[in-house]
């Protein structure tokens, strides 16, 4: 068994003891959903980036993913980064979040009432929308209902198959979709196929992706 294998099959493990499928996974990480089953099978490389953010849908850290025990045991090289603190970003409104990346901070602290923390390392310009509407919603994988609270970092950039918030030029709000990017052709698809994909060409802005998500069940 080659290196890429090994890593596939400890990524598999890990995988499986979290009980999600290759392809939420994938989604989870904003990825296509043939990439994780091609690190698994081995036939694709897992770089530090990529580790990341498996592992930060695993519940692990990087170097499990990477290396084996008696390679942690046998190097002194590997680094292991400690658990992210936890920071408080406001939730604003869509109409604020059409705003937001015009600047940092257009409203005062006084005029934003409702913090909540997260453990992602994010740019002190993140914030939290709550979702409305159905359209997110997903028969299959990822799926966010309504209520659900998504996290938004205006520096991460947006790629395609990332959950993304933008703004309409003729929508006073900003609005979740998927971006999808085919033939240099970029659209808003929304996750639940009741709804339109929205063509995206020059008529809208991306004000930032979707890093981190929470539903209170209760």
């Amino acid at each position: 068994m080659n290196k890429k294998q090994e890593v596939g099959k400890r990524l598999k493990h890990f995988r499986e003891i979290k009980g999600i499928s290759q392809k939420t996974l994938a989604e989870l990480c904003g990825w296509g959903a043939s990439r994780v089953g091609n690190y698994e099978a081995g036939v694709r490389s897992i770089n530090l980036d990529d580790a990341e953010a498996l592992a930060e849908h695993l519940n692990i850290a990087p170097y499990q993913i990477l290396f084996d025990s008696s390679e942690l045991a046998n190097t002194s090289a590997i680094k292991v980064t400690p658990p992210s603190s936890k920071a408080s970003y406001p939730v604003i409104s869509s109409v604020q979040a059409g705003m937001w990346k015009e600047a940092c901070e257009p409203y005062t602290i006084d005029e934003i009432d409702t913090f909540i923390e997260t453990t992602e390392r994010v740019s002190d310009c993140s914030f939290w929308l709550k979702v409305e509407g159905e359209s997110m919603m997903s028969a299959n994988g990822v799926s966010f209902p309504p209520d659900t609270m998504i996290l938004i970092d205006p520096s991460v950039e947006a790629e395609n198959g990332k959950l993304v918030v933008a703004k309409l030029d003729d929508v006073n709000e900003a609005t979740f979709k998927k971006l999808v990017i085919d033939s240099g052709r970029r659209f808003l698809k929304p996750l639940n196929n009741d709804f339109p994909i929205l063509p995206v060409n020059g008529n809208c802005k991306i004000v930032g992706v979707v890093v981190d998500a929470k539903l209170k069940l209760f």
